[in-house]
């Protein structure tokens, strides 16, 4: 029996249960939660930064020789044999300004898709925001993106190239692909938890996108009157704002980089909300 006449202060404070439960609703991401784990979402992005060069006789290398890679077959191909328009720029520059960014969005959503799966024991034993899971494989992938896009100063030297004064667009047209990557890393990570042919399928459709996309020639050889409908995939306005401002290949695309925006939220919102609905069940079928 307790002493009624004890010291209140020597009494111990019952502790308050914490419940984990599913947000009512429709939800997006819970940013307050998110900045608590901040220290947790650093420590992912490097340990997958780490994992990624780690080992490696290449190293940091292996981020250029994607871009490098595609740079040289496209020229060999498009360039010299097939002479795709490159909007009076030398198609090598031309093609590698727009495969950076592209290299950049297709890695990220196919890690982004997969960061679940590859993720299941994290999932299955502690708490924690699954958001970080997708959003550190994006972020985690900036670095690949600043390591090939320092390889551009040297090209752009090679071939006598100065950028014009909109190449200082290029942080809002970074802040466009990432949102870009993250909506669409989370949308379809959701949907890869329950349907596995999603991560089957989703290398197969960044290849096909690819060419829905202007990274082997530019967005002036469809008619005018298609631009606009055009612009709806994001990428379209990012790699011809790319092009505008470091190769100065036409005036700035705002037009096409305000609509690929506008689908860039839609991206972010729809993945958040699909995600935030079906992250109860990722422990179960992970």
């Amino acid at each position: 029996m307790a002493d009624v006449n004890a010291n209140p202060e020597e009494q111990p404070t019952p502790t308050r249960p914490i419940v984990i439960g599913q947000p009512s609703g429709w939800a997006i991401v819970d940013l307050p939660e998110l900045w608590r784990y901040r220290d947790m979402l650093l420590f992912v992005v490097w340990r997958d930064i780490k994992t990624r060069y780690s080992q490696s006789a290449i190293g940091i290398g292996w981020a250029l020789i994607q871009p490098v890679f595609f740079m040289i077959t496209h020229t060999f191909v498009f360039g010299r044999l097939l002479s795709v328009e490159s909007d009076g720029s030398p198609y090598a520059v031309f093609s590698y300004l727009a495969l950076v960014p592209w290299v950049y969005f297709s890695n990220s959503v196919i890690d982004g898709t997969n960061s679940l799966n590859t993720n299941t024991a994290m999932l299955t034993k502690v708490y924690f925001p699954r958001v970080i899971l997708p959003l550190s494989a994006v972020a985690a992938r900036s670095m690949d993106f600043l390591i090939a896009f320092a390889l551009l100063i040297p090209l752009m030297a090679w071939y006598r190239i100065g950028p014009t004064p909109w190449a200082a667009a290029a942080p809002l047209l970074l802040l466009i692909l990432f949102v870009t990557s993250l909506g669409l890393g989370m949308w379809l990570t959701a949907l890869s938890v329950q349907y596995r042919d999603v991560r089957y399928a989703i290398a197969f459709m960044m290849q096909l996108l690819m060419y829905g996309s202007p990274v082997i020639y530019p967005v002036s050889m469809l008619p005018e009157r298609f631009h606009l409908i055009y612009a709806i995939n994001p990428m379209v306005g990012i790699i011809e704002g790319f092009r505008a401002g470091f190769l100065g290949t036409g005036p700035m695309p705002w037009d096409l980089i305000g609509i690929g925006a506008a689908t860039a939220v839609f991206f972010l919102l729809v993945g958040s909300l699909v995600f935030r609905r079906t992250e109860r069940f990722f422990a179960d079928v992970a």
